[in-house]
């Protein structure tokens, strides 16, 4: 390696190219194309694609605080939540500082901490796939910047009750900021981060939320963050400008405008989603419930195995080495292709236990 690039990079994993399949469950993609008036809004952007865009998303972000009744202020618009979090990373820590979460969760928690030259520290979650708020507690240290809560989790589709939450919130040192992350709330309309930080007594909380997923924006690169005034201030020094394009702008205040649409696909996805796990259910193929628009199989004793069957059958799934498999769920056809390729599956299957500390994975 050259002697001015970091030597610690070298352990770092890298994205890889996306593998082509049939059938992608794999991504937690919404199975519906983009909705007609959000291609038009597309389109429309594509005539001013000569000039640059609002560098800090000013529509999308008042439209945003309307609809969250929260000031425009207190929300940044960045290219995905995962960058949002990396920017909350640079907002907060300095090398000799730490992020804490729960494990397995978002692959991008220790990835950001590795690229930036951070700490951290997993703690494993409980025998349900949730949250150990008590030992993540106990986990904080002087060091501790950052405590963040995946919720729903991925991969584990667990829910933090917001009571609990509020707790966790009013427990935590003044030196830590509790970051909720809400990629897929949606579908799981009790999960309101916003509350929590509406009647938090100090301005130590943070909510992540996106365009990728029940919005069906992946491709666009949208997401925001509702912070605390300083908080916010703080983010948007640490943001670089252009980074969300015209046309992810246009096509997100779209998709907030056709509310009702994407909340009836929010429903398709939800019942699709209890069919296919009762169907698991009911050959005897372990799967417990779920708030996102995934499903966690840890009974699987191999999930490279499993993955690697799936894709046989022209199914791309998410393996979680050691700890389970992920499977996004899609439409009705695809959903059917990876029932026929798990009930061949010839490994047997257990329940698990309480997952362990691994940080082994990260998404394509």
């Amino acid at each position: 390696m050259p002697a001015f690039l970091r030597a610690d990079l070298s352990a770092s994993p890298q994205a890889r190219p996306a593998e082509p399949a049939p059938v992608r469950l794999a991504h937690n993609e919404l199975p519906f194309p983009p909705l007609p008036s959000v291609v038009a809004a597309l389109r429309q952007a594509l005539t001013d694609a000569h000039r640059y865009p609002d560098p800090a998303a000013t529509r999308l972000g008042r439209r945003l605080g309307e609809l969250l009744g929260v000031p425009e202020s207190d929300v940044v618009v960045g290219p995905g939540s995962a960058v949002l979090l990396q920017h909350l990373v640079q907002a907060t820590c300095t090398p000799a500082d730490a992020v804490l979460f729960g494990w397995p969760s978002f692959e991008a928690y220790p990835f950001v901490a590795d690229v930036l030259g951070v700490g951290r520290r997993a703690v494993a979650l409980d025998a349900t796939g949730g949250h150990d708020l008590d030992r993540m507690l106990d986990a904080v240290t002087p060091a501790t910047r950052l405590l963040i809560i995946c919720n729903p989790n991925n991969p584990t589709g667990a829910v933090v009750a917001r009571q609990r939450i509020a707790e966790l919130v009013d427990a935590v040192p003044d030196h830590v900021l509790v970051v909720l992350d809400e990629a897929y709330r949606e579908f799981s309309p009790a999960v309101d981060g916003v509350a929590v930080l509406r009647a938090a007594r100090r301005a130590n909380v943070a909510v992540l939320r996106t365009f990728s997923k029940a919005y069906g924006l992946a491709g666009l690169r949208v997401g925001y963050c509702i912070a605390p005034g300083p908080v916010a201030a703080a983010l948007r020094k640490v943001t670089l400008p252009f980074t969300v394009t015209a046309a992810a702008q246009l096509a997100a205040l779209a998709s907030l405008d056709a509310g009702d649409e994407l909340a009836g696909r929010v429903r398709e996805v939800v019942t699709e989603r209890e069919r296919v796990r009762a169907a698991l259910e009911s050959m005897g193929r372990p799967c417990p419930p779920s708030h996102g628009n995934f499903l966690w199989l840890p009974s699987v004793p191999d999930a490279d195995a499993f993955a690697a069957h799936c894709a046989s059958a022209g199914v791309h799934v998410r393996a979680v080495p050691g700890e389970g498999v992920r499977v996004t769920v899609g439409g009705v056809g695809d959903n059917e292709a990876f029932l026929r390729a798990a009930a061949s599956f010839p490994g047997g299957w257990h329940r698990s236990g309480a997952a362990s500390d691994r940080t082994a994975w990260r998404e394509d």
